[in-house]
Protein backbone atom coordinates (compact mmCIF):
# COMPACT_ATOMS: atom_id res chain seq x y z
CA UNK A 1 0.00 0.00 0.00
CA UNK A 2 1.34 3.41 -1.00
CA UNK A 3 1.25 5.96 1.78
CA UNK A 4 2.27 9.18 0.02
CA UNK A 5 3.60 9.95 -3.46
CA UNK A 6 6.58 12.30 -3.80
CA UNK A 7 8.28 13.51 -6.94
CA UNK A 8 11.88 14.62 -7.30
CA UNK A 9 12.79 17.02 -10.11
CA UNK A 10 16.32 18.18 -10.87
CA UNK A 11 17.75 20.52 -13.47
CA UNK A 12 21.43 21.37 -13.65
CA UNK A 13 21.14 25.16 -13.69
CA UNK A 14 18.72 27.96 -12.94
CA UNK A 15 18.13 28.68 -16.64
CA UNK A 16 16.95 25.15 -17.45
CA UNK A 17 13.23 24.43 -17.55
CA UNK A 18 11.74 21.72 -15.37
CA UNK A 19 8.26 21.75 -16.97
CA UNK A 20 8.66 18.43 -18.80
CA UNK A 21 9.56 16.64 -15.59
CA UNK A 22 6.79 18.38 -13.64
CA UNK A 23 4.10 17.42 -16.16
CA UNK A 24 5.23 13.78 -16.24
CA UNK A 25 5.16 13.49 -12.46
CA UNK A 26 1.77 15.21 -12.18
CA UNK A 27 0.33 12.87 -14.83
CA UNK A 28 1.61 9.91 -12.83
CA UNK A 29 -0.41 11.16 -9.87
CA UNK A 30 2.12 12.96 -7.68
CA UNK A 31 0.37 15.83 -5.86
CA UNK A 32 1.76 19.23 -6.86
CA UNK A 33 2.51 20.03 -3.21
CA UNK A 34 4.75 16.94 -3.02
CA UNK A 35 7.02 17.91 -5.91
CA UNK A 36 10.59 18.58 -4.80
CA UNK A 37 12.45 20.76 -7.32
CA UNK A 38 16.23 21.12 -7.28
CA UNK A 39 18.38 23.35 -9.49
CA UNK A 40 21.74 21.76 -8.81
CA UNK A 41 24.35 19.66 -10.55
CA UNK A 42 23.94 15.89 -10.34
CA UNK A 43 27.62 15.21 -9.67
CA UNK A 44 26.92 14.37 -6.01
CA UNK A 45 24.05 14.24 -3.51
CA UNK A 46 25.01 17.27 -1.46
CA UNK A 47 21.76 19.00 -2.42
CA UNK A 48 19.49 20.76 0.10
CA UNK A 49 16.15 19.76 -1.45
CA UNK A 50 17.22 16.14 -1.84
CA UNK A 51 18.31 16.01 1.81
CA UNK A 52 15.01 17.58 2.85
CA UNK A 53 13.14 14.94 0.84
CA UNK A 54 14.98 12.11 2.62
CA UNK A 55 13.93 13.56 5.98
CA UNK A 56 10.21 13.52 5.13
CA UNK A 57 10.02 10.14 3.38
CA UNK A 58 8.39 7.38 5.43
CA UNK A 59 8.19 3.58 4.96
CA UNK A 60 5.68 2.70 2.26
CA UNK A 61 5.95 6.05 0.45
CA UNK A 62 6.67 6.12 -3.28
CA UNK A 63 9.33 8.35 -4.83
CA UNK A 64 8.91 9.13 -8.54
CA UNK A 65 11.59 10.56 -10.86
CA UNK A 66 11.46 11.19 -14.59
CA UNK A 67 14.78 9.49 -15.38
CA UNK A 68 17.68 8.02 -13.45
CA UNK A 69 20.02 10.88 -14.36
CA UNK A 70 17.64 13.30 -12.61
CA UNK A 71 18.49 11.45 -9.42
CA UNK A 72 22.22 11.76 -10.11
CA UNK A 73 25.07 11.34 -12.58
CA UNK A 74 27.44 9.09 -10.64
CA UNK A 75 26.09 5.53 -10.79
CA UNK A 76 28.11 4.34 -7.81
CA UNK A 77 26.58 7.12 -5.72
CA UNK A 78 23.15 6.39 -7.20
CA UNK A 79 23.42 2.78 -6.05
CA UNK A 80 24.32 3.91 -2.53
CA UNK A 81 21.37 6.31 -2.40
CA UNK A 82 19.08 3.71 -3.98
CA UNK A 83 19.93 1.23 -1.24
CA UNK A 84 19.47 3.91 1.40
CA UNK A 85 16.00 4.81 0.12
CA UNK A 86 14.73 1.30 -0.58
CA UNK A 87 16.46 -0.68 2.17
CA UNK A 88 16.90 1.77 5.07
CA UNK A 89 13.93 4.09 4.53
CA UNK A 90 11.82 1.28 2.99
CA UNK A 91 10.52 3.63 0.31
CA UNK A 92 9.70 2.45 -3.23
CA UNK A 93 11.10 4.18 -6.32
CA UNK A 94 9.70 4.48 -9.83
CA UNK A 95 11.75 5.81 -12.77
CA UNK A 96 9.23 6.81 -15.43
CA UNK A 97 11.36 6.46 -18.56
CA UNK A 98 12.75 3.07 -17.52
CA UNK A 99 9.93 0.76 -16.36
CA UNK A 100 12.33 -1.89 -15.05
CA UNK A 101 13.49 0.61 -12.43
CA UNK A 102 10.36 0.14 -10.35
CA UNK A 103 10.78 -1.40 -6.90
CA UNK A 104 7.08 -2.12 -6.36
CA UNK A 105 5.91 -5.74 -6.50
CA UNK A 106 4.30 -6.48 -9.84
CA UNK A 107 0.95 -8.24 -9.77
CA UNK A 108 1.21 -11.86 -10.90
CA UNK A 109 5.01 -11.74 -10.71
CA UNK A 110 6.86 -13.84 -8.14
CA UNK A 111 9.90 -11.60 -8.32
CA UNK A 112 10.11 -8.48 -6.23
CA UNK A 113 10.45 -5.28 -8.21
CA UNK A 114 13.32 -4.33 -5.90
CA UNK A 115 15.41 -7.28 -7.10
CA UNK A 116 14.88 -6.42 -10.77
CA UNK A 117 15.55 -2.71 -10.21
CA UNK A 118 18.73 -3.43 -8.25
CA UNK A 119 19.98 -5.68 -11.03
CA UNK A 120 19.24 -3.09 -13.73
CA UNK A 121 20.97 -0.40 -11.66
CA UNK A 122 24.08 -2.57 -11.30
CA UNK A 123 24.14 -3.12 -15.07
CA UNK A 124 23.81 0.62 -15.69
CA UNK A 125 26.62 1.25 -13.22
CA UNK A 126 28.85 -1.30 -14.97
CA UNK A 127 28.12 0.24 -18.38
CA UNK A 128 28.85 3.75 -17.08
CA UNK A 129 32.12 2.65 -15.45
CA UNK A 130 33.18 0.77 -18.60
CA UNK A 131 32.44 3.83 -20.73
CA UNK A 132 34.51 6.05 -18.40
CA UNK A 133 37.44 3.61 -18.68
CA UNK A 134 37.07 3.45 -22.47
CA UNK A 135 37.07 7.24 -22.70
CA UNK A 136 40.27 7.41 -20.63
CA UNK A 137 41.83 4.69 -22.78
CA UNK A 138 40.89 6.50 -26.00
CA UNK A 139 42.28 9.75 -24.59
CA UNK A 140 45.57 8.05 -23.66
CA UNK A 141 45.81 6.45 -27.11
CA UNK A 142 45.08 9.79 -28.77
CA UNK A 143 47.76 11.54 -26.74
CA UNK A 144 50.29 8.82 -27.50
CA UNK A 145 49.50 9.02 -31.22
CA UNK A 146 49.81 12.81 -31.17
CA UNK A 147 53.16 12.64 -29.37
CA UNK A 148 54.43 10.16 -31.96
CA UNK A 149 53.61 12.77 -34.60
CA UNK A 150 55.64 15.34 -32.72
CA UNK A 151 52.74 17.19 -31.10
CA UNK A 152 53.86 18.79 -27.84
CA UNK A 153 51.50 19.18 -24.90
CA UNK A 154 51.56 21.76 -22.16
CA UNK A 155 52.93 25.26 -22.21
CA UNK A 156 55.84 25.84 -24.63
CA UNK A 157 59.18 26.23 -22.83
CA UNK A 158 60.30 29.81 -22.25
CA UNK A 159 63.22 30.80 -24.43
CA UNK A 160 66.56 31.15 -22.70
CA UNK A 161 67.68 34.73 -22.04
CA UNK A 162 70.13 36.13 -24.58
CA UNK A 163 72.94 36.24 -22.03
CA UNK A 164 72.47 32.64 -20.87
CA UNK A 165 75.46 31.16 -22.75
CA UNK A 166 77.76 33.91 -21.53
CA UNK A 167 76.59 33.60 -17.92
CA UNK A 168 76.74 29.83 -18.13
CA UNK A 169 80.39 29.95 -19.23
CA UNK A 170 81.21 32.36 -16.40
CA UNK A 171 79.58 30.05 -13.88
CA UNK A 172 81.31 26.93 -15.24
CA UNK A 173 84.66 28.76 -15.05
CA UNK A 174 83.87 29.64 -11.42
CA UNK A 175 83.79 33.37 -12.14
CA UNK A 176 80.26 33.54 -10.70
CA UNK A 177 78.39 31.64 -8.04
CA UNK A 178 75.27 29.67 -9.00
CA UNK A 179 73.07 32.26 -7.30
CA UNK A 180 74.81 35.14 -9.09
CA UNK A 181 74.41 33.37 -12.42
CA UNK A 182 70.72 32.73 -11.81
CA UNK A 183 70.18 36.36 -10.78
CA UNK A 184 72.01 37.61 -13.87
CA UNK A 185 69.70 35.56 -16.07
CA UNK A 186 66.65 36.56 -14.00
CA UNK A 187 65.84 32.90 -13.44
CA UNK A 188 65.09 30.85 -10.32
CA UNK A 189 68.24 29.11 -9.08
CA UNK A 190 66.84 25.63 -9.72
CA UNK A 191 65.70 26.54 -13.24
CA UNK A 192 69.10 27.97 -14.15
CA UNK A 193 70.85 24.85 -12.87
CA UNK A 194 68.47 22.50 -14.73
CA UNK A 195 68.91 24.41 -17.98
CA UNK A 196 72.68 24.45 -17.50
CA UNK A 197 72.84 20.69 -16.93
CA UNK A 198 70.59 20.05 -19.96
CA UNK A 199 72.85 22.28 -22.11
CA UNK A 200 75.95 20.35 -21.05
CA UNK A 201 74.36 17.01 -21.98
CA UNK A 202 73.85 17.99 -25.59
Amino acid sequence: MIHILYGYIRVSSTDQNEDRQRLALLEFGVPRRNLCIEKRSGKDFERPQYKRLLRILRPGDLLVVMSIDRLGRNYEEIQNQWRRITKELKVNIVVLDMPLLDTRRREGDDLLGTFVADLVLQILSFVAQTERENIKKRQAQGIAAAKSRGVRFGRPPRPLPENFDKIHDAWRNKKMTLQQAANACEMPLGTFYAKAVKLEKR
